[in-house]
């Protein structure tokens, strides 16, 4: 019995998209019904098949909370890709595809685990990153948070408003955006790629000491920061960190 229900989230089970929203030029939200409970920071795989039967398939990451009546997926458009152009040119409300999941049990974070919290995102990583902080606000919001987040531009930040509004409502979440081709827009956000320096500096503004380190976004990215985590002497036991084949920030 035990064997099946581990079993049961990776069958495939058909969704039907009910909503897709434009987050910024290359970031689309596509809303889809609960595939049952999911954790913070789980991802599910998609697969879509053509008409002549050729199918292909994608892992992408959820951004709800759990608990949310559904899930929602951040779909950044990848040029070469198979799957992220159908949602961006071609899906519509209504159309059916394959779901399977949630899958993941090492970058997951819920209440019991605690914190001070660093999120440290580049480009679409900041998506299971979100479901995190959504999740945080909701079932711990005196958990001390810090996310550090990275874009090409200013109109490239997925959740901007969102965020910026959670940092402006919730005291114990620090917020810090840093553009890496165009100056910055509001005072404490930063206008440099993220390395060892300015995670050194925002740690010590920020003034906790992480208990847990979520990294997430292209693997040069990911490598870059866990790399400056440890030098900076974060224990690499704090440190879970996911990777994605899509454009670096």
């Amino acid at each position: 019995m035990v064997d099946a229900l581990r079993a049961a989230p990776l069958r495939w089970r058909e969704a039907v998209i009910e909503r897709i929203a434009i987050d910024t030029p290359r970031v689309v939200s596509v809303f889809l019904p609960s595939l049952g409970a999911h954790q913070a920071g789980q991802h599910v795989d998609v697969r879509l098949t053509a008409p002549d039967g050729y199918q292909a398939q994608r892992s992408y990451s959820i951004a709800s909370a759990p608990g949310a009546p559904g899930i929602e997926l951040a779909i950044e458009r990848l040029d070469d890709g198979e799957v992220s152009p159908w949602f961006h040119d071609v899906a519509q409300r209504g159309d059916a595809i394959e779901l399977r999941g949630p899958i993941g049990g090492h970058f997951i974070w819920d209440r019991d685990d605690g914190g001070p919290l660093l999120l440290v995102g580049g480009g679409s990583g900041i998506v299971p990153l979100m479901s995190i902080a959504r999740h945080r606000a909701i079932v711990a919001p005196a958990t001390p948070a810090l996310l550090v987040y990275s874009s090409r531009t200013w109109d490239d930040i997925v959740y901007r408003d969102e965020l910026i509004d959670m940092q402006r409502r919730d005291a114990a979440f620090g917020l810090v955006l840093t553009t890496t081709r165009e100056p910055r827009r509001r005072a404490g956000d930063l206008d440099r790629r993220v390395d060892g320096d300015l995670l050194r500096e925002r740690l010590a503004l920020w003034g906790q000491a992480p208990r847990h380190v979520y990294v997430c976004g292209s693997n040069a990215f990911v490598e870059s920061v866990t790399s400056s985590l440890v030098h900076a002497g974060m224990p690499a036991a704090r440190i879970r960190a996911e990777r994605y084949g899509g454009a670096g920030a």
